[in-house]
């Protein structure tokens, strides 16, 4: 039964979220207009019809008024949401470390869909990511700030020599003038990898951008091929090897 409850807690913040991710980065407050309103036709949405999950269902996906489809992403937020709650519950069930560390991958969720939509990200929201990790680990911070600030300078040495090379040899070889003001990755992404070296540590932490890396492999390719777009968001695929690596990661390593 509370793992019920959990899961639609959850839910309910992912239907937050979704607020958020709409709001932050388009400048509109928080506070005016109070409730969601329908972009297309700006009737304010009745509280049966913003339940989560269960009322994107039940209206197939389309606002109760117009009928204006609402993209998938709302239900995604949601579920993901709702799962990562109960998958983090379930690890460490009702106690500070649950709290703190779902805030870690709330916070996350935000800024991976965020950057989905934008390729770029509120710097203030990857400072609260560093920080509340840095705060999940209040019983070894020393080590945690030792390890965040290792993966961080490792992964701009990385950042630095891939960014030469895509600049100034494999431009010249494809003779794509693209490449030349090509970053390999965004300032975003270093606190991301911060926070997953605080989180992790050293051998957990490198199983996460492994992973990572592996992720974003598919859609890289893809957006190259079909859609002739060269910048692929990479925090998304940060927080899912980030989130795999924290779930799974001590049995990933037994079988390396």
């Amino acid at each position: 039964m509370i793992s019920i409850l959990i899961f639609f807690a959850g839910a309910m913040f992912g239907s937050f979220f979704n607020m958020l991710i709409y709001r932050l980065p388009n400048g509109v407050s928080l506070t005016n207009p109070k409730r969601s309103i329908c972009p297309k036709c700006n009737s304010v949405i009745k509280w049966y019809h913003n339940i989560p999950i269960i009322s994107y269902l039940f209206l197939k996906g389309k606002c109760g008024y117009c009928g204006v489809s609402i993209p998938p992403r709302y239900l995604f937020v949601e579920l993901i949401t709702a799962f990562v709650t109960l998958a983090v519950f379930a690890k460490f069930g009702l106690s500070l470390e649950f709290v703190l560390y779902t805030l870690v991958f709330y916070l996350l969720i935000i800024l991976s869909f965020i950057d989905f939509d934008f390729k770029a990200v509120p710097d203030y929201l990857l400072i609260l990511v560093l920080l509340s990790s840095l705060a999940s680990q209040y019983e070894n911070l020393l080590q945690a700030l030792t390890h965040g600030m290792l993966f961080a300078g490792g992964i701009v040495l990385l950042e630095l020599f891939v960014t030469y090379y895509i600049q100034n040899i494999k431009s010249k070889i494809t003779k794509d003038k693209t490449l030349e003001d090509q970053k390999a990755l965004g300032d975003g992404d270093i606190p991301i990898v911060a926070s997953i070296g605080v989180v992790l540590g050293v051998e957990l932490g490198m199983v996460a951008l492994f992973l990572a890396a592996l992720f974003a492999m598919l859609p890289s390719v893809y957006n190259k091929i079909f859609q002739n777009d060269i910048e692929t968001p990479f925090i998304p695929y940060l927080s899912l090897g980030f989130l795999s690596a924290f779930l799974f990661g001590e049995k990933i390593l037994f079988f390396l």
